[in-house]
């Protein structure tokens, strides 16, 4: 399956960009990976640039007005998807204000990560260990204990 991760601008910190690379290299031995930055300017510009990368798949947009679920959850739910098939699904992280009721209404899912607020660096990195993560339990791996 094709992963689209798309965010507003791309991790700045050091560490971010560090776990960034890290994880997303350990997910492209489990996923086509695809990833695009779209530019942060106002919330109406940032989702109407992540609607036409996401293109047709269905769109999981990192909201915290969205479900939350657990690691074993997101392996399933990714896995449901596939098994339904949707040969690609694309995540998106808005920028600094968050998505637009706009790109709320069109997404397939809403997903959040907590109930915390992450800096938007961190989500990033959050995001892509979760996917991470969930492929390593789909494949029965032991990196999820």
């Amino acid at each position: 399956m094709r992963l689209h991760l798309i965010t507003v601008g791309e991790p700045r910190l050091a560490y971010a960009r560090a776990g960034w690379d890290e994880y997303a290299g350990r997910l492209k031995r489990y996923h086509r990976l695809q990833v695009t930055r779209v530019p942060g300017s106002t919330p109406a510009q940032e989702s109407q640039a992540i609607l036409k990368a996401a293109g047709r798949a269905p769109l999981i947009a990192l909201d915290p007005r969205g479900r939350q679920l657990t690691s074993e959850g997101l392996s399933q739910f990714i896995e449901h998807l596939g098994l339904h098939g949707e040969g690609e699904l694309a995540f998106a992280i808005g920028g600094p204000d968050g998505h637009t009721d706009a790109l709320r209404a069109q997404a397939h899912t809403l997903w959040s990560l907590g109930q915390l607020t992450l800096p938007h660096d961190l989500a990033m990195v959050v995001l892509v260990e979760a996917l991470y993560r969930a492929a390593t339990i789909s494949r029965g791996e032991p990196y999820h204990r």
